[in-house]
């Protein structure tokens, strides 16, 4: 669930950035895109399925 948190979080940050004009909104964009993409990556270290055994 947290995957799709992040993930359409990230999009949607993206699609902000792609329509916004106004540079202090922009640079609020990149800070809050960067952040999510750091907790996506964090969570997914932490969450890492097991290895399947061969």
């Amino acid at each position: 669930m947290a995957d799709f948190i992040f993930t359409a979080n990230i999009a949607h940050y993206k699609d902000l950035l792609a329509t916004e004009t106004d540079a202090t909104k922009i640079a609020m964009l990149h800070r809050l895109l960067a952040e999510e993409e750091a907790k996506l990556a964090e969570w997914r270290a932490k969450n890492r399925p097991p290895k399947a055994k061969e």
